[in-house]
């Protein structure tokens, strides 16, 4: 125990630290997914399906498999404020073991993927398009994965700015890997939807090429030997990364399926509501990436409390981590209440004759999204905390029970039988975060924090 506990703003400082970079990196990684978009939809509008189709289905295998990555921030965050360096070596190569046999395993998946699209009822030729993305994008699921667990790794012994240098670089190689290989510039091949496939594939490379340097031979981190006889299994810490990551994943599918089932339920109302609920989905996780930064810098310090047994800096930088939260969630209301036909404005253009209806739906939107600021702030920060105390099995139960036993259900009810449209989508989406913030906060605060 500390003999002396911290202030509020020692807590503060010490999140922020930690925590804006994580958030200048998930913002980052935001960017890549745009950059995409944005030249994907100048090249051609069938490429820009195919892409997204196969990003959204890369992207929903990778949450399923980071749960692993995850899984080793408190690991190595507890072991690293107890003074345990062998278990930070053993958690981080396990978790890299888990990662690399989850990347191997799926990649059939994605080379015989047009199959699977088609027998989902997509286009023929928009699945084969796709899976030619998903057999180039496919082999970068192992880098990606492997970058995750090391920007963990690194993010749990304080080293976080790396994480966002790394990022910012993978964003501008992959911005000019994009526009050599889509358009065919600079005497490259014009590959089209390819082409983003390779670039993507490159940017993770680069990415992991990075952080393993960083890892291996930054003087502070060299006695931590992660490299050193990779090769040999270690299978009680391989036992315990793959207990606490596998519900991770699942957690992680259980929320994204709801915001995919909440667009599958918009397209069943019209164009122009699946539009709206686009902008107003991407400008709220802009305010998310903070959130979820936050969430992860409080991961780290929940961890190293743990690892010092002290109960006290625990609860206290809990609350801190919560506090600012909310102040971001606050600005985030402001903007969606005061600002939404601006912010819908940047996305569309006023002479499409569609512009006002989006705009009136995404205003609508916006005012739910509004009131699902604080919720979704607190259930993300709730499940950092509780990743923290390496609580994970009940907290999948909880999400898995919020998001598809309530929110879609709700989502469902309110825009179809009792006729409230695209706002009724978006109500049953807060009765479901508003589920989850509740059960997570209660857990924590009443099973957790005075363990």
């Amino acid at each position: 125990m500390n003999s002396k506990p911290l202030t509020f703003s020692a807590h503060a400082r010490a999140l922020l630290a930690l925590g804006l970079p994580l958030i200048g990196s998930n913002l980052a990684q935001m960017g890549l997914h745009v950059t995409d978009t944005v030249m994907l939809g100048w090249y051609s509008v069938p490429a820009l399906a195919a892409v997204v189709l196969g990003a959204s289905s890369f992207f929903i295998i990778f949450i399923l498999g980071s749960g692993f990555a995850i899984a080793v921030m408190p690991m190595v965050a507890s072991a690293a404020s107890s003074g345990d360096e062998a278990e930070v070596r053993r958690a981080t190569r396990m978790g890299l073991w888990l990662s690399l046999i989850f990347s191997v395993a799926i990649l059939p998946l994605f080379w015989f993927s047009g199959p699977v699209l088609q027998a989902l009822g997509q286009n023929p030729e928009l699945a084969t398009t796709c899976q030619r993305f998903l057999r180039i994008a496919g082999f970068g699921m192992a880098p990606a994965l492997v970058v995750m667990v090391l920007k963990s790794y690194l993010s749990a012994l304080g080293r976080t700015q790396v994480v966002l240098w790394a990022t910012l670089a993978g964003l501008v190689m992959n911005a000019t890997l994009n526009w050599m290989l889509i358009f065919g510039h600079w005497g490259a091949p014009e590959l089209g939807v390819a082409g983003s496939a390779l670039a993507t594939l490159g940017t993770q490379i680069l990415s992991l090429l990075i952080v393993a340097a960083y890892a291996e031979h930054h003087p502070s981190l060299r006695r931590y030997h992660l490299f050193q006889r990779f090769w040999r299994a270690d299978w009680p810490a391989f036992a315990r990364v793959f207990r606490l990551g596998w519900p991770i994943g699942l957690t992680g599918l259980a929320e994204g399926g709801l915001f995919n089932a909440s667009a599958l339920m918009m397209g069943w109302l019209g164009t122009v509501q699946l539009a709206a609920h686009g902008i107003a989905l991407e400008l709220t996780a802009l305010t998310f990436m903070v959130h979820l930064g936050l969430s992860q810098a409080a991961t780290i310090r929940v961890g190293h409390a743990v690892g010092l047994r002290d109960t006290q800096s625990l609860r206290d930088g809990a609350k801190t981590a919560i506090a600012i939260s909310l102040c971001v969630a606050a600005i985030g209301i402001t903007l969606f209440v005061t600002l939404p036909t601006q912010l819908i404005g940047l996305y569309i253009s006023q002479s499409d004759p569609l512009a006002p209806q989006i705009v009136a739906i995404g205003t609508q939107l916006l005012a739910l999204a509004a009131l699902f600021q604080v919720f979704d702030a607190m259930q993300v920060m709730a499940l950092g905390f509780l990743r923290g105390v390496q609580d994970t099995r009940v907290p999948m139960i909880m999400a898995a029970l919020s998001y598809w036993v309530i929110g879609i259900p709700a989502s469902y009810l309110l825009a179809f039988q009792f006729h409230f449209g695209a706002p009724g989508l978006w109500m049953g989406l807060v009765v479901g975060l508003i589920s989850a913030a509740s059960l997570m906060m209660a857990r924590f605060w009443m099973h957790r924090a005075h363990a």
